[in-house]
């Protein structure tokens, strides 16, 4: 089985932001105001969250620049609630701007992001680990990689909103999201056990997809691609257009079993049901 490694997203970023303006350029006045996938925001809203989280990188990241005090704790539910904190008190502010205000700062500010992100050190430690994926120190390399997946699926959720998801679900840029986000499940599965060599196969179906396999050794879980040694015991099999929801908490439980296709051993497949690879 060969590891499955962290895709190179920085060269993705431009043509990530060339797709939202011009898809936020097409919506009329009224599209601006629809709801999204993320609880309580519209279009509008994900699109000020957007610009912000590129602010609020250059900011800490480049610029060495931390407002107000941090969260209560490094504990997990205290930096979620922290990140919660700041992101609605942004969308709050944010209502003061048109849109053709918005889309000019997006447009300006992606430019002098996206030059940021090339001048780190791939190898170097990220000022941010990868929590999601259980990693106290990570490399820029995944940091990137990270961040590369935060831009897609929030520009995803407005695609949803106004109905035009097929551009981000095209293999060069959905496949590394995925490869990105599935990361996480060695940690995810990490109090799950079984007997040496147990395999669990998963497959996000759709031109976008990909088939990914966790391997159960004596170091613990491992994650791979093109295993072909022996039979897998369970397998999970997730549609290409819904697996990003599922990944990001915006698929209801209901409809995810009414979609997932599920074989073998329940503990060593239930777990997908709660996967996240996003702050939440």
């Amino acid at each position: 089985m060969t590891p499955a490694s962290i895709p190179d997203t920085l060269p993705l970023f431009p043509e990530l932001d060339r797709l939202l303006l011009e898809m936020l350029r097409s919506l009329s006045a009224a599209d601006w105001e629809r709801p999204t996938l993320a609880p309580a925001w519209t279009v509008r809203d994900v699109a000020l969250h957007l610009l912000d989280g590129s602010l609020r990188s250059l900011s800490m990241l480049r610029d060495g620049h931390f407002a107000g005090p941090g969260p209560a704790s490094g504990e997990y539910p205290d930096v979620v609630r922290y990140l919660n904190e700041l992101n609605n008190s942004w969308v709050q502010v944010g209502q003061r701007l048109s849109p053709a205000v918005l889309m000019g700062l997006l447009e300006g500010v992606g430019p002098e992001y996206n030059s940021f992100l090339t001048s780190l050190d791939p190898a170097a430690p990220a000022m941010f680990s990868v929590a999601w994926a259980g990693e106290a120190q990570s490399t820029n390399h995944f940091h990137v990689a990270r961040e590369y997946t935060e831009k897609w699926h929030h520009q995803q959720q407005i695609r949803q909103a106004v109905g035009q998801e097929a551009p981000l679900l095209s293999p060069p840029l959905y496949r590394p999201f995925l490869a990105t986000s599935l990361q996480a499940l060695p940690y995810h599965y990490r109090s799950v056990a079984a007997p040496e060599g147990t395999v669990v196969r998963f497959h996000v179906s759709g031109e976008g997809g990909d088939t990914w396999f966790l391997l159960w050794t004596s170091a613990g879980w491992t994650l791979g691609q093109h295993y072909a040694e022996g039979p897998v015991a369970a397998e999970v099999e997730l549609p290409g257009e819904v697996a990003w929801r599922l990944l990001t908490k915006s698929l209801p439980p209901a409809e995810a079993q009414r979609r997932l296709k599920l074989r073998g051993p329940q503990p060593l497949t239930d777990p997908v049901y709660s996967l996240l690879t996003v702050m939440a």
